[in-house]
């Protein structure tokens, strides 16, 4: 994973986040924000929140009925009463969370202090080249990608399992979705990136995992991106690569089982066949 960075905080972001403070209600900025991105912590960079989680709930602070998988803590608050929330990364203070309000299906409120976070409003770029662990460490070391999640796309049944995709019968993919900051990096960029990490020219799938399930493919959202992507492709086939990588419409995007995710992080290793190979 990248390095952590501790931000610098002012007077005001320090009472809040590092001394557990409070903002007055309706007066932070994002209270009443809706755009499409990952809220992340103001002090560390940690992704805490993605936007789709975030909802109206007439409070006055920024409310989320799910927090990114292990990016908060929750730990009983000082005053007996209630449930304080914190960066999973730096322990920042975040704000609290309440259940039991009926606001959402989750019936879950991460009630959350504006001045603890940053927003950053992203992209989506869905890559595929073989083992999904492989592919989700080297997007997550790369400068300008906010959040990552191991998944499936490409095939029809609705919230596959892997063991449905292992079975072959679903025609899902392994897939990792990149959420990046467009000014700090672009699709090209990730582009390039995704055939650097990978044998491209496989056509059964990528190095001993073989299977319909691991072939190599770029799921692009515009005219644009498909057209990067060929381009992409026709200069490394200049270069004498017969590429099998597949361009598809993107389309729907299912999150893998929690155990995948960051799984060479979790085990402290290194992928085994998603080696860098200049190419570009």
């Amino acid at each position: 994973m990248k390095e952590k960075h501790i931000k610098p905080l002012n007077a005001q972001e320090s009472d809040i986040i590092e001394h557990k403070g409070t903002e007055a209600p309706y007066s932070g900025e994002f209270w009443n924000h809706f755009d499409q991105g990952v809220y992340v912590c103001r002090k560390c960079g940690h992704p805490l929140y993605r936007s789709e989680t975030k909802f109206a709930s007439s409070c006055g602070w920024p409310s989320f009925d799910d927090a990114i998988f292990k990016a908060v803590l929750q730990e009983p608050d000082a005053d007996g009463i209630r449930t304080e929330i914190l960066c999973g990364s730096c322990r920042g203070h975040l704000g609290h969370v309440f259940t039991g309000e009926h606001y959402t299906d989750t019936n879950t409120r991460h009630c959350v202090n504006s001045l603890s976070m940053n927003f950053i409003k992203t992209r989506q770029s869905l890559f595929a080249s073989g083992c999904f662990w492989g592919t989700q460490y080297r997007f997550d070391r790369t400068t300008g990608v906010v959040l990552t999640t191991a998944g499936f796309s490409g095939g029809k049944a609705p919230e596959p399992s892997y063991g449905e995709v292992c079975s072959g019968d679903t025609g899902h993919l392994e897939t990792v979705e990149v959420l990046y900051d467009p000014e700090k990096t672009s699709f090209e960029q990730l582009a390039k990136l995704f055939f650097e990490t990978h044998d491209p020219t496989q056509e059964n799938g990528q190095g001993p995992d073989i299977g319909s399930q691991y072939l190599s493919a770029i799921f692009y959202h515009n005219k644009r991106e498909k057209e990067i992507a060929e381009q992409l492709i026709a200069h490394l086939r200049e270069k004498g690569y017969k590429i099998a990588t597949k361009l598809l419409s993107a389309g729907l995007f299912w999150p893998a089982e929690e155990y995948h995710q960051h799984y060479y992080d979790k085990i402290g290793k290194k992928p085994s066949c998603h080696f860098y190979t200049k190419r570009f």
